[in-house]
């Protein structure tokens, strides 16, 4: 009997080393796995930050690039502002002498009149 339940627990020892064997590989396995998949992981955030990271470059440059032309683009009406000023200047001085030619027709025909 003592040799039977020796055999017994001697097979069951085995199994057992074999099932923790068996689980030990597969828990390393699963380590190598999840390191690889981190890494992968890792390399995804780094890809989507240089990504992100040009995004931002390239929009800044076209931000400036805005910046500059609104400034063109102000600096242009400002001036345009002024040349209608101008134009408004010289059109008002011209009806003024206009009126003041007319004028003078309207009294040296009257004078040719008499």
């Amino acid at each position: 009997q003592l040799h039977l339940t020796m055999s017994e627990k001697n097979k069951l020892t085995k199994s057992l080393k074999m099932v923790q064997d068996e689980l030990q590989e597969k828990e390393s396995e699963m380590k190598r796995e999840i390191s690889a998949h981190k890494d992968r992981l890792l390399q995804a955030e780094k890809e989507l930050q240089d990504h992100l990271t040009e995004a931002n470059r390239k929009n800044e440059v076209e931000i400036e690039a805005c910046h500059k032309k609104i400034s063109s683009l102000e600096h242009f009406i400002s001036s345009q502002k002024l040349e209608i000023e101008h134009l408004k200047s010289n059109e008002e001085q011209l009806n003024n002498s206009l009126k003041e030619a007319n004028q003078a027709l309207g009294e040296l025909l009257k004078i040719k009149v008499k």
